[in-house]
């Protein structure tokens, strides 16, 4: 139960998980997926939306002006912001994105930023891809975009629209967390079922990753157990270990995501 709560599930949730799967005398298994969505289902109404990113990749603006600075006002709860207000958002030349939203070659299906690309950015402008800055192993390192500085709020003049909007936080205004990603224990499903093995063998490797993330600076006064909705990534809950030079933020549970399973089939194909 203290792992639980440490890892920021609700009382409301879990009552309701129990709720669900009832009382019976023999020994069952259940879905985990079950009891995340009843996180998900309590967390919805509750926790403030804010945005963060967890795999940084740096964006120049190269035609905004480098010493500008704007804040785009973001409501806390998206369909209902009179629930908890707005905050201010700073935006300027130099942004981070989640890597996992740029391709170099795209597939068919994938709407995010790819080279010569227009994306709408949440809540600022739309921007287009000109240039990637790679390193000496050839990673990616940086983008070089320009914006269409009519677009801000996802509206043109000329009324066109793009299929991806994707999130950001500015580099210069943004906070340094630790995030600590969580995932299933075991790799099986069942694993004290497979005979003549023992049931470490299938520890996950990955059942805990660790990353620096950068967050939008709204974040900066968060108390341990507050929770939040990190927009198109998950719920995360701010954890115990955290001071006042170290955010430390737990994920919770995951959004319902499809697109990773789209992903994963189209690498398998």
């Amino acid at each position: 139960i203290q792992g639980m709560r440490r890892r920021g599930y609700t009382p409301e949730a879990v009552r309701d998980f129990c709720d669900k799967i009832g009382v019976s005398k023999n020994d069952s298994w259940i879905e985990l997926s079950l009891l995340e969505d009843c996180i998900r289902s309590d967390l919805n109404t509750k926790v403030p939306r804010v945005m963060g990113v967890l795999d940084p990749l740096k964006v120049v603006i190269t035609n905004y002006p480098e010493d500008k600075v704007e804040f785009m006002e973001a409501p806390f709860f998206p369909d209902d912001p009179p629930k908890m207000g707005y905050r201010d958002v700073p935006f300027g030349r130099e942004i981070y994105i989640e890597r996992e939203d740029f391709m170099e070659e795209p597939f068919k299906k994938f709407h995010r930023l790819a080279p010569g690309r227009e994306v709408r950015l949440r809540r600022a402008y739309y921007v287009t891809c000109d240039e990637v800055i790679k390193n000496e192993q050839g990673e990616v390192v940086e983008l070089r975009c320009h914006y269409d500085p009519e677009s801000r709020g996802g509206s043109t003049p000329d009324g066109r629209k793009v299929k991806g909007t994707i999130h950001w936080v500015s580099c210069a205004h943004s906070l340094e967390a630790e995030v600590r990603l969580y995932d299933r224990l075991f790799s099986l499903e069942r694993p004290d079922g497979q005979k003549d093995k023992n049931y470490t063998e299938f520890l996950n490797p990955d059942s805990l990753t660790v990353v620096k993330a950068r967050l939008e600076p709204s974040l900066k006064s968060a108390q341990a157990g507050d929770r939040f909705q990190f927009e198109r990534k998950g719920y995360f809950v701010v954890d115990s270990d955290t001071t006042m030079d170290n955010l430390v933020f737990n994920r919770i549970v995951t959004l319902k995501d499809t697109w990773a399973k789209m992903v994963k089939k189209q690498q398998a194909g």
